[in-house]
């Protein structure tokens, strides 16, 4: 039995329910329906990311992620505040711990003022008040910096989708999206939807969907792995809030860090090695056609070329525990590797393109009747109620009195 609905969002991560919650929200009496592979929400980058409200001085001026992440920063604890969801602006350290970063760190400065981020420069007796056993030469503390709990964040997404008569379907993996006269027919493992209008959020697979559209985004998702370390239970006290090295800007990670989390505990990570499975949390995990996508793609080798040096550093940290351990001690260093124990990885989706340059903003791709979110990692979850705001603020009215659901 076909499935009629007036907007289809593929993809249960918090960027899809955001995006499904302000479009109905928008189009009051719309037929939302939210199609996810999943047997829940939030299993892959969304559920296992450090939980970190971040504050939007890293991006690039103007761009999605400086205004989205700043203006996310802000709706974000809003909305954990009104809805009762766990979470804490405790700031965080961004520091320098050689003399070469001093004046990355000063640039990172300037760039948090262009961004409009509360960004302060503080003396090294202020940052050992905030963190005791933190070493450095210089720090700057960025106060709007916080930790949430983004899976109950999408819990409350999905209960807002459901009230306002949204469907929301678990187990259910697209295979192709096709326009048959203007209607979106969506060919499921569970049988045929169609809607008016496709919204495509889905994350580490968002570039094959879109493909499966009939779009060719040109950028391909490549899976890096974030693995972490955490504190044991009697050294947490020796980190208070979060603590960041200055990154390195030809690099796109931030570089081994320390996170509180929302549970009390502290992470140390990541440390970025490519999967080799889209959804490769673990390091043998292994799947032939996402590996054999990432070798015969061009622009992997060209990123690889340019980053070989850095590459094979994180490859190295992650083989190895006294190499991981050593980058912590920059920060901490009484920190001893009896002192940590392996947490879970996450897997960050970062789409790529053909020239090898890594696409450095969120992509949000416009089609006839479709619109495809192709590249939303690390800030996205800070940044999804800005990010759903404006997918939703860009696609058309296609209400009718006469759409319902059958099924």
């Amino acid at each position: 039995m076909v499935r009629t609905f007036d907007y289809a969002v593929i993809g249960g991560g918090i960027v899809g329910l955001s995006t499904a919650m302000h479009v109905g929200r928008k189009f009051v009496g719309s037929r939302i329906l939210v199609l996810e592979k999943e047997s829940g929400p939030a299993q892959h980058q969304t559920g296992r990311n450090s939980g970190v409200i971040h504050s939007g001085i890293y991006y690039k001026p103007g761009s999605y992620k400086a205004k989205f992440a700043k203006a996310g920063a802000e709706s974000m604890a809003e909305f954990c505040q009104e809805h009762g969801i766990p979470h804490e602006i405790c700031g965080k350290l961004i520091v320098a711990t050689n003399e070469k970063e001093l004046p990355l760190l000063e640039n990172l400065f300037k760039r948090g003022e262009q961004n409009g981020v509360p960004v302060e420069r503080i003396s090294l007796e202020r940052a050992r008040e905030i963190e005791p056993h933190l070493s450095c030469l210089a720090a700057v503390l960025v106060k709007s910096t916080g930790i949430a709990s983004y899976r109950k964040v999408c819990l409350e997404y999905l209960q807002q989708i459901e009230d306002r008569g949204g469907v929301v379907k678990f187990r259910t993996q697209v295979q192709r999206v096709t326009d048959r006269g203007g209607v979106q027919v969506i060919e499921t493992n569970a049988g045929e939807y169609e809607a008016k209008f496709v919204i495509n959020c889905a994350g580490l697979h968002s570039d094959r969907v879109a493909r499966a559209a009939g779009l060719d985004p040109q950028a391909k998702i490549v899976p890096f792995r974030g693995e972490y370390y955490e504190l044991v239970p009697e050294k947490c006290h020796l980190v208070k809030t979060l603590i960041y090295p200055v990154p390195n800007p030809d690099f796109p990670f931030l570089g081994v860090h320390f996170t509180k989390m929302i549970d009390g505990g502290i992470h140390a990570g990541p440390n970025a090695v490519l999967a080799f499975a889209r959804e490769g949390y673990l390091k043998t995990d292994f799947n032939l056609r996402d590996f054999v996508e990432i070798m015969t793609f061009g622009g992997f080798w060209k990123l690889a070329r340019k980053n070989f040096g850095e590459g094979m550093m994180e490859i190295w940290r992650s083989l190895n525990k006294a190499a991981f351990v050593r980058s912590m001690q920059q920060l901490i260093p009484e920190i001893r590797a009896e002192d940590v124990v392996p947490s879970p990885a996450g897997i960050r989706a970062q789409a790529l393109m053909p020239d090898g340059k890594l696409v450095d903003d969120f992509l949000i791709i416009p089609a006839r009747n479709q619109m495809h979110v192709c590249n939303a990692p690390s800030p996205a979850a800070t940044a999804s109620l800005e990010i759903g705001k404006e997918v939703a603020r860009q696609v058309p009215a296609v209400v009718s009195k006469t759409v319902g659901v059958t099924a």
